[in-house]
């Protein structure tokens, strides 16, 4: 069996619109280490990220307190909306999760992202086989990931956890063959 944590970053200061160095603001620094708290006693073998500062920074206490280096996979990136900062981002979403063909002309359906994060998973989990994965991500690359194996994960399950960061979700794997699936509220301490 391969257990992978997916972690979806804490809290990002949203006033820096770049979005491959948006760092996490004060609080998400803070949340940060509930990430630590999560994952310390849960025997971890590799450490991997998205390229983007805020998911790097989020597992960085955890991989450095456990000796580990994180490699970055670029796949494993954020959607991409568009050049330009979108102000009604729920409905620019709702749209997304209406067509996963949808998107904007300069940026990514969420197909694209769902076909492009799954590619690199499965590839991890035929590097990783049998190891316990931590995988720094992101909201929307994350639900596609999750819808990829449970398609009730929709628009609905997405606005749950839109504002839950840091967000962990654990998948467990018999070779390429998801066997399991739960998702982690580390503010509450338990299942989501």
């Amino acid at each position: 069996m391969t257990t992978v944590y997916f972690v979806r970053h804490a809290e990002p200061n949203y006033q820096n619109h770049n979005d491959i160095l948006r760092e996490l603001s004060e609080k998400g620094l803070n949340d940060s280490l509930l990430v630590t708290q999560f994952l310390a006693d849960k025997n971890v073998d590799v450490v991997l990220s998205s390229p983007y500062k805020r998911a790097i920074d989020t597992i960085s206490d955890f991989a450095k307190i456990k000796n580990l280096s994180i490699g970055i996979v670029d796949d494993f990136r954020e959607r991409k909306i568009s050049e330009k900062w979108i102000d009604d981002f729920d409905a620019f979403s709702r749209a997304q999760w209406d067509n996963f063909e949808f998107k904007l002309y300069d940026g990514e359906s969420l197909n694209e992202v769902q076909k492009r994060n799954i590619a690199a998973l499965n590839d991890v989990l035929v590097l990783h086989k049998g190891k316990t994965i931590v995988i720094g991500s992101h909201g929307t690359a994350l639900s596609t990931i999750i819808n990829y194996y449970d398609k009730e994960f929709g628009y609905s399950e997405f606005e749950n956890i839109r504002t839950l960061m840091p967000w962990i979700v654990e998948f467990t794997f018999d070779g390429n063959a998801c066997i399991k699936i739960e998702q982690y509220d580390v503010f509450k301490k338990k299942r989501v």
